[in-house]
């Protein structure tokens, strides 16, 4: 009965302990599975500067990073390359037979699965860019979520619209432009664009994922010539404006303010610059 119970007993404990080297086993395979140098490491980065330091899409490059990682198999530049893949649009400037070596690399390295955790990876953001537009409505203040997996599609969110874009504009031009400005430590911010008759102020904030590189961004677009022509000269407008900045949805019994300022408050200090 004992001797029973007892093998019973060291049964459990040896399929306790098989499954647990499975599964360490497989968290080894898959910390293995996503191990490997960054895309940037290796001769064939798919980008150079030209002439003028300006970085550029180099496609030998590319297609050489190809043929490579086909046969050498780097999950973590694979990745990255599959996405720089479809940021730059290849899949419509390739060859024939480049174009079906891209494919093989596409496969290889699960490309759906690449594009899509980069889409569920910019969910949050879209959520930021909803609620910021929110607080800011009918100012001339646009906000939008670019994903740059896709340029030729790239316009993911958008809220306040002044510039008479949809969603799932392209936006090829924004990849490489961050990419250099990236490469030069620059910050894209507080720019102006002249387009036409039209002038804005405009941000742009670069998404970054771990191992992947930018595959999104931020962008603010204030509509210059309507704060500054309309706005400004015009008193009603200054105050639906003012009205829209300030508008609320509740209110909340909460301290933002540090030690110093709760107590200037109390002692009915109304503002930052009021000393």
């Amino acid at each position: 009965m004992i001797e029973g119970l007892l093998n019973i007993i060291y049964g459990l404990i040896a399929s306790a302990v098989f499954v647990g080297i499975g599964f360490l086993y497989g968290r080894y395979k898959e910390r293995k599975k996503n191990q490997g140098s960054p895309l940037e490491n290796y001769p064939f980065y798919p980008f150079s500067l030209d002439a003028k330091k300006m970085l550029q899409f180099d496609f030998d490059k590319f297609n050489m990073a190809v043929s490579f990682l086909i046969k050498s198999k780097d999950y973590k530049a694979g990745k990255q390359l599959v996405l720089i893949g479809e940021q730059n649009n290849v899949r419509q400037i390739l060859n024939a037979s480049s174009l079906d070596n891209y494919e093989k690399l596409y496969k290889l390295y699960n490309g759906n699965k690449v594009l899509d955790d980069s889409l569920q990876f910019l969910e949050n953001y879209k959520r930021i860019v909803r609620l910021i537009g929110d607080s800011f409505p009918d100012c001339g203040i646009e906000i939008l979520l670019h994903n740059l997996s896709n340029p030729s599609k790239a316009l993911y969110h958008i809220k306040n619209n002044v510039t008479g874009r949809n969603v799932e504009a392209p936006a090829t031009n924004l990849v490489m432009d961050l990419k250099r400005r990236n490469s030069n430590k620059e910050d894209k911010l507080n720019y102006e664009l002249n387009i036409g008759a039209r002038k804005f102020k405009c941000t742009t904030i670069p998404i970054y994922k771990d191992d992947m590189g930018i595959v999104g961004a931020i962008c603010i677009n204030v509509d210059y010539h309507y704060l500054n022509e309309e706005v400004r000269n015009n008193p009603e407008l200054i105050d639906k404006f003012l009205d829209a900045l300030c508008k609320t949805d509740m209110v909340l019994d909460e301290n933002i303010l540090s030690k110093s300022e709760y107590e200037l408050a109390l002692q009915g200090k109304r503002h930052f610059r009021d000393f």
